[in-house]
This record gives structure tokens, C-alpha cells and sequence, in this order.
């Protein structure tokens, strides 16, 4: 969302210095960053330091690391989910103006919701809380290729499984909006890779042979993209691999994958 798990950041080189730092103020400047350490893919040092940051940008930088790092995990993890809710949740209450904070509140919500299951999801309000979260980081920044990409995703949900009658009628929600929000997102940030994963990760687990099209081009477009954060070399390897189940009709595995992608417990 900027930056939804991985957003395109400029890696600087980090070479060792000849000698040690004179200085406090010397190394403070050597050290890497907590978004060095993020696009790294050195995801604990990375939330150890954003929080040591103690401001919104920090707080975002360490929910973003722990989303991150959940996604490497073998199952979902609930406790993690929430410890990254409670990271964006401080990023809100720091700076309610930074629109990553919002952003990274609302995926983070519709993870959990995969979990918790429908009854929860219903009495607590998920979708409307990240539906809220959304529209707040879009009146902060328009243009926001994550948060349009968050919203194309929660359109096509709410629709997945609430049905296309209930999901306009409680919601306003519907695939067309959906698909229209992953352009806006697209005509942003057009060579994001991940962005095209979660096109087609959405897009299959909604309807495969309905959009298999254009779950190809993503999948294609994500697997020839330009890494830039060790999420994106992932997410590359992942789009690469269901691009091959795909082109092989082997639709029963990649569905399998794509769900454990998503997020959904076994």
C-alpha cells in the first residue's frame, strides 16, 4: 500500500568503511536504517527499529516488517497479524495525516478476518473498520497505489463472499469497482510487481476460469518484474510458480497455493 507488504524502495549500497566511525554521530550515520533493514529483508532488526524511531513513519515501517514477515511463515499467524494492527494503530495515533498508517491498519484487518472467521468478523465490524481505514488514507493521498490496490481487493471480497446482490446492498460493493480501483492502482505505480501478485491472487480465489486471463498477465507482469526489496525477489519466485501451475491447467495446486498466499488457515 505505499505499501502494502513491499513498497519499490531505493536500496542504497552499504559499503564497510575503512576505518571505524570517529564518532557517535558517525556511526548513528553508518548504520542502516530501519527501511534498509526492511527492503534487506532483515525483518525483526527492521521492526526493532522502527519502533525505536517512535513516530509514524517508524511505526509503519515496523508494521510493514511484520506483515512481511508473517507472509514468510508456513501457516497464518494470528498474534503476529494483531502485533502488526497494534504497530499501524500507533502510526495512526502519532500522525493520523500519514496515510501508510491507515493503509497498513486495513490489510492487516482483512488478514485477521481470514482467521477469526465469519461470526467475529460480522460482530466486530472488520470490513467496515478497513473500509473506513481506506477511504481516510485515499482522502490523504489519492493517488495511493496500495491503498487503491487494498480497496480493489475489498470490493472483490465482500462480493466473494457476501454475494453480488448483499455485497452492493450492505456495502456498496462490487467488481467492477474492484477492477476499476486495480487500474487506478496500476496507472500509479504500473511496474509494481506486487501490486500484480495481488491482483492475481484476488482475482483466482474469486474466480479462476472467469479472469484466468488476467490472472495470467498479472502473474506473467509480477514474475518479470524488477525486484527492489527481498519481498519482491519472494513475491517474484511465488508469481513465477503459480504462472507455471496456471499455463499447466494444474488449477487444483495453484488454488491450494493461492489460498495459503492469502492467508486462510488450512
Amino acid at each position: 500500500m505505499k505499501r502494502l507488504f513491499a513498497a519499490a524502495i531505493a536500496l542504497p549500497l552499504l559499503m564497510g568503511a575503512a576505518q571505524p566511525p570517529r564518532d557517535a554521530a558517525a556511526a548513528e550515520a553508518a548504520a542502516p536504517s530501519a527501511l534498509d533493514l526492511y527492503a534487506a529483508g532483515k525483518y525483526d532488526s527492521a521492526i526493532a527499529a522502527g519502533v525505536a524511531q517512535n513516530s509514524a513513519q517508524g511505526f509503519v515501517i515496523a508494521a510493514r516488517a511484520t506483515l512481511a514477515a508473517e507472509q514468510m511463515r508456513d501457516a497464518p499467524c494470528l498474534d503476529c497479524l494483531r502485533q502488526a494492527e497494534g504497530f499501524a494503530r500507533r502510526a495512526i495515533a502519532a500522525d493520523p495525516s500519514v496515510p501508510e498508517g491507515h493503509v497498513y491498519l486495513a490489510v492487516t484487518l482483512g488478514y485477521e478476518a481470514r482467521i477469526v472467521g465469519v461470526v467475529q468478523v460480522r460482530m466486530k465490524g472488520y470490513a467496515e473498520e478497513a473500509k473506513r481505514e481506506l477511504d481516510k488514507a485515499l482522502a490523504l493521498d489519492p493517488g495511493n497505489a496500495w491503498a487503491l490496490a487494498a480497496l480493489a481487493g475489498w470490493n472483490i471480497e465482500i462480493v466473494h463472499h457476501g454475494g453480488t446482490l448483499m455485497a452492493k446492498l450492505l456495502y456498496g460493493a462490487s467488481v467492477d469497482e474492484g477492477m476499476s480501483d486495480f487500474a487506478k492502482a496500476f496507472s500509479a505505480q504500473p511496474d509494481n510487481l506486487v501490486l500484480r501478485f495481488q491482483e492475481a491472487l484476488t482475482l483466482s480465489g474469486f474466480d479462476l476460469d472467469g479472469y484466468r486471463g488476467t490472472i495470467e498477465d498479472a502473474l506473467r507482469r509480477a514474475a518479470d518484474g524488477n525486484p527492489v526489496t527481498a519481498y519482491d525477489r519472494v513475491v517474484r519466485g511465488r508469481a513465477a510458480s503459480l504462472l507455471k501451475l496456471l499455463r499447466a491447467h494444474n488449477d487444483g495446486t495453484l488454488l491450494v497455493q493461492v489460498r495459503k498466499y492469502q492467508g486462510y488457515p488450512d
